[in-house]
């Protein structure tokens, strides 16, 4: 019984096992679609909610229902997010040294004059659900590079970026591994500095932002050369998100 409950949640004590299974009691008695989840996913939104299983079962209670709402078909088609995808701004391939999915996200290729907000949140939740896809069992987040070479005021997006961070934090907590934040103009910084309030104290430490001339050198810290993409001195092409493969 013991080690099939160590399979079941790999490093978590026995603490945080006991947190979980109350996470679990609480919910399943509220919804009943909490039983169709794993105790991976209930670790992660107790996680998200420093081990408070009251706070963690609103937080989850509050997903399930914005998941039957928000993706109602269980999944989101390329046929309801065809303006997003033609921007062609986002990419996935290759794993970092952790095993970690790779999503590179050039920052401006997103204009605010033509996005639609409903198709925007459908856009990160199909990018998200593609790379919880990608994961390899035993691994439960993901590496992003966003990149801002020519990022200006046309591509700034504040509402957008706030809508899609409230997605990752609230619907997929504990998710983000790391996020570098790469070849940052300086205009940006007084638009970070408004997102920087949004963030929960986890969301922030993930966030690195990376001088251009230790650009390659601190990629490689966690992405070996064979995995990183081809614009940033590794080896692999960048592929967009709708083309790549789990």
């Amino acid at each position: 019984m013991e080690l099939e409950d160590n399979q079941r949640l790999p490093g978590s004590d026995a603490a945080e096992k006991k947190k979980v299974a109350s996470l679990r009691a609480l919910v399943e008695g509220q919804n009943p679609a909490a039983k169709e989840v794993d105790d991976l996913m209930l670790r992660r939104f107790l996680r998200a909610r420093n081990l408070d299983v009251e706070k963690a079962s609103a937080l989850f209670l509050k997903y399930l229902e914005w998941r039957c709402t928000a993706v109602p078909n269980g999944f989101i088609s390329e046929t309801e997010i065809k303006n997003e995808l033609s921007h062609k701004e986002i990419f996935t391939q290759g794993f970092d040294k952790l095993g970690r999915p790779i999503v590179v996200y050039h920052v401006a290729k997103h204009f605010c004059s033509n996005r639609d907000m409903d198709e925007l949140k459908r856009f990160v939740v199909y990018i998200l659900d593609k790379l919880c896809a990608r994961m390899p069992t035993g691994q439960e987040k993901f590496t992003c590079i966003a990149d801002l070479n020519g990022w200006g005021y046309s591509n700034c997006d504040i509402r957008g970026y706030l809508a899609s961070l409230d997605i990752l934090q609230n619907r997929y907590p504990e998710r983000l591994g790391k996020a570098y934040l790469i070849q940052v103009p300086y205009i940006f910084m007084k638009v970070w500095k408004i997102i920087y309030q949004f963030l929960d104290k986890n969301t922030k430490e993930k966030f690195i932002f990376i001088e251009n001339k230790d650009l390659k050198a601190t990629l490689l810290e966690d992405i070996d050369e064979s995995q990183l993409p081809e614009i940033y001195g590794g080896k692999l092409p960048l592929v967009p998100v709708e083309e790549s493969t789990v």
